[in-house]
């Protein structure tokens, strides 16, 4: 499992660290697109304080909104299972579907059509340049895994994500699951 090249579908596992980065510890990454030009994911873990309903007015039900990552984070994005509702949805992978008709969207939630099992919304997204992701890959940064979930990627959701990839990684990864995420806490 580990080694795996990024692709779009998979997932990037943030590596343990004692830094503390603000944007990525503790991590996991859908990556909706991967090519020569750079990568685009969204953080699927970090839950914010805020529905979707705080922020686009029209929408009455209130969905959780999660942080995509550091860049334009003015900006709101969504990934769904639900195409054949949605349309002009990008395909990353596996029934998982980026964006689509934004209008559409906010009607079909508003008659319960799509629950929140079948889209997530984010303010942000994570970004790389061509080459900095495999710089960061190189670096040890992150570790490659396979979306396994594929669809089902939606219901995962809490903060305990990033520790049960570790607990699946094995090995040292074992030791790092159960470590304080600020170790001057400890």
């Amino acid at each position: 499992m580990i080694g795996l090249k990024p692709k779009k579908g998979k997932l990037l596992v943030a590596e343990p660290t004692l830094t503390g980065d603000v944007s990525f510890n503790r991590s996991v990454v859908l990556l909706a697109e991967h090519n020569q030009e750079g990568s685009v994911g969204f953080i699927l873990n970090k839950p914010l304080d805020y529905n979707i309903c705080d922020l686009i007015s029209e929408i009455t039900i209130p969905f959780k909104v999660f942080n995509g990552g550091p860049v334009e984070q003015d900006n709101l994005y969504f990934i769904h299972k639900v195409p054949h509702l949605i349309d002009d949805s990008i395909e990353i992978s596996d029934g998982i579907f980026w964006g689509g008709n934004f209008e559409k969207t906010v009607a079909l939630i508003n008659n319960k059509t799509i629950t929140d099992q079948d889209i997530r919304f984010f303010l942000g997204y994570s970004g790389w340049d061509s080459s900095q992701l495999d710089q960061e890959l190189s670096s040890k940064s992150w570790v490659v895994v396979k979306n396994e979930y594929e669809s089902n990627i939606l219901t995962k959701s809490s903060n305990a994500f990033w520790k049960e990839k570790m607990v699946e990684l094995g090995g040292d990864y074992l030791l790092w699951s159960n470590s304080p995420e600020n170790p001057s806490l400890n």
